[in-house]
């Protein structure tokens, strides 16, 4: 029998409808971690691929992240008949005598991630999880969390975990010294840009983890404690929905951008999270369709190895996109969308006709992230401005490609000795011996004006560029103003659609131009007047380089630029019309020009957010 890769797929078959589809989700997507839960119940091992930390941690982490799902479930008096499984695992991870105790934490650790989750769940569902604990049990577990709660957490959404131990020995009586608690809070305070938006943490960056970690933790707070700073949390996400519901495509698809990409559908967490805070910030029925139209994206993925459990990967298994700190069990975060199965039936998230957001401009602007979202067809694109992350792996094609696309996502390089076989696929590279390669890293400027997005940067020490993004839907027009004391070859890709097998797809690349059809989906770039002449090429990108499919397609345009200044201007399109080679692709956008490009920066360009030295936003 032939291995049908999306009918792996828990989700396969399910129409994700109603309250009852989200909990088979849920225990069809648990179910298969059963077999690999050890004999103690305390941890639960994947596979043989390590993370950054320890064995014991990653064992923790597989244990521990499926209650973000399991809790809810839990609250909402849902079935579910492996209660015993996390009561022991509890009272054997955090015991010093049992071989399965999880390590105790004696300094920045993945242990206190995980420790999140735990309190959530003492916190929703004590008389699953706590009540039959033995009293020694429970003095080792709150002995466990009071010691790992004295250490210093990382300054980002780490802040949030001990908060949520606090929460948890707040509820089960125990003592401890509420002013970290306090402290915590005020210093996630220092993280908030303004209209809804948050750094996770003081770097130049602003990604998913703001909807599925600061507000989704933050709206979890608002629902079980009522202060200065629930209040607060509330209102920032009501202005946060009004920009995020416009990262979200008619099919459910959210633009990929940024790290840890593998949490998959914890991307639709802020919709489940207002749910579970009973905050209408969009009309309820907006705010079910948003979530589960999310989810059911997910159904026909071959996101699962082949026995149904969470790969590491985004649309397919791919380890070259993790992160370091990517155990097997790290997927599932994914489970922060299934927050809703906590609010009872009669909840107006679920009584709700799902209603689809109503189209907002076509263009919408979003200062904070850098960004101007455009919708193309049926895909949402985000031209970006280009955020700074030198630390992960694929730092730079997670945060700094001019454009991402909810249906098209973005590609990593396999290989960077190999400038001839790189994808580049919304970017520009240079290279001064046609081996290696430079892309956009980071900014030295980053301005947006209305619509119009503004960078400055340097591939190399000796050579600078400026880069303006101009949406012309369903085009949008790239300028660059480059300067360099050296000749240097180039490469500008547009967006990689899937390949066929057979070679049964449509590859056309000439003189200033490349497109290619796919069976879906076309795809072209276009040269609108340059000052120096570049061929089209239509790139076989190196498997397994894109987040959403395994196989793609790249057009591109290459040339040599001599030294001095050069200017590029380029025209690209992606639609998910096969048919736009004859529409569209027809009717390129007029080129620009460039001073007035640059006089509209002069005076209306204000600065991105996620740019600006930390401190300085107002």
């Amino acid at each position: 029998m032939t291995y049908d890769t999306a009918s792996a797929n828990p989700l396969a078959g399910n129409p994700l409808e109603t309250r009852e589809d989200m909990s088979r989700a849920l225990l069809d997507l648990f179910d298969p971690l059963l077999p690999y839960f050890s004999k103690g119940n305390a941890r639960v091992r994947l596979d043989g691929a390590g993370a950054h930390f320890d064995r014991a941690a990653a064992d923790l982490e597989g244990f521990a992240r499926p209650l973000w799902g399991l809790a809810p479930l839990g609250a909402g008096k849902g079935d579910f008949p492996h209660w015993r499984r996390f009561a022991e695992g509890l009272a054997n991870g955090t015991d010093p005598e049992h071989p399965e105790y999880w390590g105790t934490v004696n300094g920045r650790d993945q242990r206190m991630v995980e420790l999140a989750a735990l309190g959530f769940a003492l916190a929703l569902v004590p008389d699953k999880i706590w009540e039959p604990l033995s009293k020694r049990a429970r003095a080792n577990m709150i002995a466990y969390l009071k010691h790992a709660r004295q250490f210093d957490y990382a300054d980002n959404n780490w802040k949030f975990f001990r908060i949520f131990v606090d929460i948890a020995l707040d509820r089960v009586g125990a003592e401890f010294d509420r002013s970290l608690t306090r402290q915590y809070l005020d210093e996630l305070e220092g993280f908030y840009i303004g209209d809804g938006w948050y750094r996770d943490g003081n770097v130049r960056r602003v990604d998913h983890y703001i909807p599925f970690a600061m507000h989704f933790y933050g709206l979890i707070y608002s629902k079980l404690v009522d202060d200065d700073y629930a209040k607060r949390y509330r209102e920032r996400a009501v202005l946060f929905a009004k920009d995020f519901r416009n990262w979200f495509a008619p099919d459910g698809a959210t633009i990929p951008f940024g790290r840890s990409l593998t949490y998959r559908f914890a991307c639709a967490g802020f919709w489940s999270a207002l749910a579970f805070a009973d905050l209408e910030a969009l009309p309820w029925g907006e705010i079910k369709h948003l979530c589960l139209q999310h989810l059911r994206w997910w159904k026909d993925k071959p996101m699962t190895n082949r026995d149904g459990i969470l790969s590491i990967g985004f649309g397919y298994p791919n380890l070259l996109m993790s992160e370091s700190y990517n155990s097997a069990g790290s997927p599932y975060w994914a489970f922060k969308a299934f927050l809703p199965l906590a609010i009872a039936d009669d909840h107006p998230f679920w009584t709700a006709k799902e209603k689809a957001p109503a189209p907002s401009e076509s263009v919408s602007p979003q200062r904070h992230p850098g960004m101007v979202l455009m919708r193309a067809g049926g895909d949402v694109v985000a031209l970006s401005s280009g955020q700074e992350n030198l630390q992960m792996r694929f730092g730079t094609e997670k945060y700094a490609k001019f454009a991402y696309s909810a249906r098209y996502g973005f590609s990593v390089e396999a290989d960077e000795r190999s400038f001839a076989g790189g994808a580049f696929d919304s970017a520009l590279a240079f290279s001064d011996d046609g081996l290696h390669y430079r892309v956009r890293e980071t900014n030295a400027e980053a301005k947006l004006a209305g619509d119009v997005l503004y960078s400055r940067w340097s591939p190399f020490k000796d050579v600078s560029v400026e880069t303006w993004l101009v949406p012309a839907t369903p085009w949008h027009i790239r300028v660059h103003r480059i300067n360099s004391p050296r000749p240097l070859q180039t490469a500008e890709g547009g967006f990689a659609i899937a390949k066929r097998d057979f070679d049964l797809d449509v590859l056309e690349a000439g003189p200033g131009s490349a497109h290619v059809i796919g069976d879906a989906d076309f795809s072209g770039i276009v040269d609108l007047g340059s000052t120096v002449s570049r061929a089209g090429l239509a790139q076989k990108a190196l498997p397994n380089t894109n987040l959403i499919v395994a196989k793609t397609l790249v057009p591109q345009l290459r040339g040599e630029i001599p030294a001095g200044e050069t200017v590029l201007i380029t025209a690209v399109l992606a639609l998910d019309d096969p048919a736009a080679a004859s529409g569209a692709w027809t009717t390129p956008p007029a080129a620009p020009d460039i001073s007035a490009l640059g006089a509209r920066i002069t005076k209306d360009g204000i600065t991105v957010s996620a740019i600006e030295a930390p401190g300085q936003m107002p």
